[in-house]
């Protein structure tokens, strides 16, 4: 398998399956391995940060550190360079390219659009809603804030320009720290986020609220688990035992937050385990509501949705953003999942 120093996977980056529910092999707590996990600090990964807290990586022999990234290509990179291990982070142009160079693969699934429960939402910057920005329909013309070319974002936008048919100008600002400051400040009319951010930002007036990413890509598969080729195929104890241990850490999360089939105070305690990773910098009690509020299912055991998968896959092509000859199978490892 391809084994790519973080150079040349910079370089791979600009060019351009149904399974059921598998056995896992068993890895024991006594071969305990060190292993890096890239994350975002948004509610939406509170799998990794509840499957380490309450011990499941331990308990699954995996020492897990975390590595923190700010976008969704430079995990791509470091788990094509060996940086890290594991990763969830949204599909993206630079992921499937070198998916096509045999350097990494989607495992899994994890943040998902679901009916029902609030997701993903659309914003516009108070300079641009004063100015008329007041729905997506709206959207003709302005400028739409995206992490890089080929992001989730731009994705996300592309969608619901061409819903509306309207034209909008992308304008890739490399981080969210970033796009969150040109939408307050006004320098960029529009975005779409996690509900964390998004609400966080309209309670505070920073922004409005205009749409629902939902609305315009249901059951959109907005997050995947991945890894390097190499692991999947060779590390298959490791890789298993890193899934089960994640698939754990999601369902307390789901069961506490999205399914509220838990009493009050374990909604309490999942939002003072989430707060170490998201909102630190902010007291508990100012970070709960919007832990609270960026709280969507995260898949129930890991489960893929590869029907969400071939259409961003048709969406990158379509764009030119990455070779036509780049199949699911190239994309996807099914053997460790439900794949849907």
């Amino acid at each position: 398998m391809l084994k790519l120093n973080r150079r040349k996977a910079l370089l791979l980056m600009g060019g351009a399956t149904a399974a059921t529910s598998l056995a896992r092999p068993s890895f024991a707590a006594s071969d305990s391995k060190k292993i890096k996990v890239g994350a975002l600090r948004f509610t939406s990964h509170s799998a990794s940060f509840v499957a380490f807290e309450r011990g499941y990586f331990a308990d699954a022999g995996l020492d897990v550190e975390f590595k923190f990234f700010q976008a969704a290509q430079p995990m791509a990179v470091a788990i094509a360079s060996g940086d890290i291990d594991y990763a969830v982070t949204a599909v993206s142009g630079g992921l499937i390219s070198l998916a096509q160079k045999g350097a990494i693969k989607i495992i899994g699934g994890a943040l998902s659009e679901e009916a029902g429960i609030d997701g993903q939402k659309i914003l516009a910057s108070n300079a641009a809603f004063d100015a008329g920005l007041t729905a997506p329909s709206k959207l003709e013309g302005k400028s739409y804030a995206v992490t890089q070319s080929g992001s989730s974002f731009h994705y996300m936008g592309s969608k619901i320009a061409a819903a509306e048919g309207v034209s909008v100008k992308f304008k890739p600002l490399q981080k969210v720290g970033a796009i969150i400051g040109a939408m307050k400040s006004g320098q960029v009319d529009a975005w779409s986020i996690v509900p964390h951010i998004a609400k966080g930002l309209g309670g505070a007036g920073a922004v409005k609220i205009i749409g629902d990413v939902a609305d315009y890509i249901p059951d959109y598969q907005v997050t995947t688990v991945f890894t390097s080729s190499n692991n999947a195929a060779n590390e298959k104890a490791q890789t298993g035992a890193f899934i089960e241990a994640f698939s754990q850490g999601a369902s307390d999360f789901n069961a506490a937050m999205v399914d509220k089939s838990q009493d009050e105070s374990a909604r309490d305690a999942m939002v003072e385990l989430i707060h170490k990773y998201v909102y630190a910098d902010r007291p508990l009690e100012k970070a709960a509501k919007s832990i609270i509020n960026g709280s969507m299912r995260i898949n129930q055991g890991a489960s893929l949705n590869a029907t969400s998968i071939a259409d961003q896959l048709a969406w990158f092509q379509s764009e030119g953003l990455v070779d036509q000859s780049i199949t699911l199978e190239t994309l996807i490892d099914g053997s460790y999942v439900k794949v849907t």
